[in-house]
């Protein structure tokens, strides 16, 4: 197929291959999107209209760059609690010029290839990931409960009794758009006492305008953005790569990690340039996305789309939606997001990986970061694996005629160099000591210069106690780094190195 074709043929399948599912869900995720928009801008500290502009320009943005259709990106917590400071301390234009720097930071590290980084984070640290999240976004729910009437807690049951039973009639229609329209009637046309998306804060009543920070263009002002910017794209692109993969897991399907760090950072720079705060991709509003039918490019397009459309002509409406329909959705959110078999698997998986998922749950309730929390995993895992590769290694010792042999088996890097020096100590030791020693390490690989000091001293260490030694089997890749980094006078013949 030529590339004219190839395109037309990802276009079609991207845009118009579920315009009918992609458009209905669009529709429920700019609906929810509002609240939480709200939300972010207030804790961030600035007006609710930059966290609304945000998530409009976002999701109209990374629906033609990002790598990941079917994924929502828009104004994100993750990223509001960052620049609190720089909010307080310079005002709203740092905000922008930061968010600016932050697409820019994100497009190099596409051109880097960060998103490779994703390989090292494990499946015990991802499932981590995504219970915790659907916590935090129960959690999120509780202040809408807490200190109302009865009417809310009854809209919220009758809500989640239409997300899960309307679909047994038909699932022609999103479930929880129908939701949100029955309970709205009912509220609306009942007045009754609950609180609605106006009481959130108020709503922009115009469309944003390009406006290029108002910030002075200095190194003192690159400087003072610069820690916000790094954090906020590191961030970004951490909970948009995880979200990504979670929703090729739902979808069956793969995405291009690295148009998405590059669609992201381009979403970012339009945003900053309309008014707007900086943002990544929403698992939940992922969830509710796929959930709803959306699966192509098209959902989030209507979804930015829609989200102006409201703001700027049926603001009076939107900001009448009682707010319990949309925690009835955030609540089938969280359930459908949490991962209930690794509750079940706790039993039967490694305690290694099991210690490592409620490690990265626990961090990230206790400190709202996930970011903190996926290091955290990231670096338990790494810290089990080198030791589980650590065991995996063996010295056996074998006497000869005139002559001893050490039989290296396993892997030699930083991690397993104490027990390898421990098991090949001085000949002398040994009731039946030879002055030949032969070190055959044809079934060990060494990888690292800790590897390579710690055989430089084994041999060092003999040969200071009158044995002669001589290293056999030592395959291509660990001679090399041996010749590199072992002392010189240990090397060649002396050592009898003979690559294998």
């Amino acid at each position: 197929m030529s590339e004219t074709g190839s395109i037309g043929a990802a276009m079609r399948r991207d845009w118009l291959s579920n315009i009918r599912g992609d458009v209905l869900a669009g529709i429920v995720v700019a609906l929810a999107l509002i609240p939480e928009a709200i939300g972010f801008s207030i804790i961030a500290g600035v007006d609710p209209s930059v966290g609304l502009y945000a998530s409009v320009a976002i999701a109209l943005v990374i629906s033609f760059t990002g790598g990941r259709p079917g994924m929502i990106s828009a104004a994100t917590a993750a990223v509001a609690v960052v620049v609190v400071p720089l909010v307080r301390d310079h005002g709203v234009e740092y905000l922008f010029a930061a968010t600016i720097l932050m697409g820019l930071i994100q497009g190099v590290a596409a051109i880097l290839r960060l998103d490779l980084l994703m390989q090292f984070v494990s499946r015990s640290v991802i499932t981590g990931f995504v219970n915790a999240l659907a916590i935090l976004i129960f959690m999120a729910q509780l202040p809408q409960l807490t200190g109302v009437g009865w009417e809310t807690y009854a809209m919220v049951a009758g809500g989640l009794a239409i997300i899960y039973l309307f679909p047994r009639l038909t699932k022609a229609f999103p479930s929880p758009l129908m939701a949100i329209l029955v309970l709205s009637a009912i509220s609306i046309g009942f007045g009754l006492s609950v609180n609605t998306v106006g009481d959130m804060g108020e709503l922009p009543d115009g469309l944003p305008t390009l406006a290029p920070p108002d910030v002075p263009l200095t190194m003192e002002t690159f400087w003072i953005i610069l820690p916000y910017s790094l954090t906020m794209a590191a961030v970004g692109l951490l909970e948009s790569l995880l979200t990504a993969q979670i929703v090729d897991d739902l979808t069956h399907t793969d995405s291009d990690k690295r148009r998405e760090c590059t669609g992201q950072g381009a979403a970012n720079i339009v945003a900053a340039m309309f008014g707007g705060m900086g943002g990544c991709a929403m698992i939940g509003q992922s969830v509710i996305n796929i959930a709803s039918g959306g699966r192509g490019r098209l959902s989030a397009f209507t979804a930015g789309a829609t989200l102006l459309i409201l703001l700027t002509l049926l603001g009076s409406w939107v900001g009448q939606v009682p707010m319990p329909a949309l925690v009835a959705v955030m609540i089938m959110v969280s359930i459908g997001t949490f991962s209930w078999n690794s509750i079940a698997n706790l039993k039967h998986h490694p305690r290694s990986s099991s210690f490592v998922m409620l490690a990265t749950v626990a961090v990230v309730v206790a400190t709202h970061d996930l970011a903190l929390g996926v290091l955290a995993g990231v670096l338990l895992s790494g810290m089990f694996f080198a030791n589980k590769v650590r065991q995996m290694f063996s010295v056996e010792r074998r006497r000869e005629a005139t002559r001893t042999v050490y039989v290296v088996t396993g892997q030699i890097f930083f991690a397993s160099v104490d027990r390898f020096l421990s098991k090949l100590g001085p000949e002398s030791q040994f009731d039946d000591p030879a002055d030949e020693v032969v070190i055959d390490v044809s079934s060990a690989h060494f990888w690292d210069i800790s590897a390579v000091g710690a055989l430089d001293k084994a041999v060092d260490r003999m040969r200071r106690n009158g044995r002669h030694v001589r290293v056999e089997g030592i395959n291509t890749a660990s001679a090399d780094l041996v010749d590199r980094f072992a002392l010189e006078d240990r090397t060649g013949l002396e050592m009898g190195l003979a690559p294998h």
